[in-house]
């Protein structure tokens, strides 16, 4: 199948614009935009900047991806956008590429789902397999692990990291980074549990299950600390590869301001 454009679509003709892409009414395609092969641009869809696509993303009306970041620092530098393969970015999505704060590019990775209305922020890292819902905001520099699921209406603090299997849940304010494998909600958000449905989801063993169970009751609910949680835990047998990431995880978050890893850069 080759490309189908509409006629009131507005592509530029430097863009690179690869076999099966759909593009529909009212869309506009910069200059230095590449969209990879079986992509559809619904109508009314925007894509800017230096900004490369993978194959089968489908964008829904309004989405607008890759305009210049919300950074007073920005000074027209070609910075990039990065999209995986297989995403969905409903109605008003929007994604701005970076600052050159790090390495000049927002990323987002494969198989994710970003509901209407959410916004991704500059220099932001999103995994694979996450789902965001609707009115989700990402403050710059914030980085999503794999197999998130965050909420409607979550507010999420630039330089905050999620860990891999976590979930929001809605109308939190998300300030301090999310351990892998936890359930956090509130303002400010709070671990609460476990995130036990998507361990069973992902068919996690009863083992690694059982063990971060644990972790969460030393760690949230008996209050001993981080260092005496991982004596406790992973000094009374075989180290179970579940608990050593939440624990690289929480010492990495120590390292930084405000309970937020990846602020430690600028903690001068």
């Amino acid at each position: 199948m080759s490309r189908k454009i509409a006629p009131t679509a507005a592509v530029d003709p430097q863009a690179i614009i690869e076999d099966d892409v759909q593009i529909g009414h009212f869309c506009v395609v910069g200059p230095h935009v590449t969209i990879g092969r079986g992509s559809i641009l619904s109508n009314h869809v925007t894509i800017s900047g230096h900004t490369t696509i993978g194959e089968d993303n489908h964008f829904f009306p309004g989405a607008v991806i890759g305009e210049a970041p919300q950074d007073l620092s920005y000074k027209g530098e070609p910075t990039r956008l990065e999209i995986g393969h297989s995403n969905v970015f409903r109605e008003g999505v929007t994604v701005n590429r970076a600052t050159m704060k790090e390495d000049g590019c927002t990323r987002v990775g494969n198989n994710c789902y970003l509901m209407t209305g959410v916004h991704i922020a500059h220099d932001c890292s999103v995994g694979d397999r996450v789902i965001l819902a609707n009115n989700t905001m990402l403050g710059g520099h914030a980085h999503i692990h794999n197999d998130v699921t965050v909420s409607g209406a979550v507010g999420i603090s630039q330089f905050a990291s999620i860990g891999c299997f976590a979930f929001v849940g809605a109308m939190s304010r998300v300030l301090h980074d999310v351990p892998p494998y936890m359930l956090v909600e509130g303002s400010p958000a709070r671990p609460r549990c476990a995130n036990i449905v998507a361990l069973k989801r992902n068919q996690f063993p009863a083992e690694d299950i059982k063990a971060l169970q644990n972790a969460f009751k030393l760690l949230y609910r008996s209050k001993v600390g981080a260092e005496q949680a991982a004596e406790l835990l992973m000094g009374s047998g075989p180290i179970r590869p579940v608990l050593k990431h939440v624990f690289d995880f929480l010492e990495h978050s120590r390292g930084g301001r405000h309970g937020r890893g990846r602020d430690r850069r600028r903690a001068a």
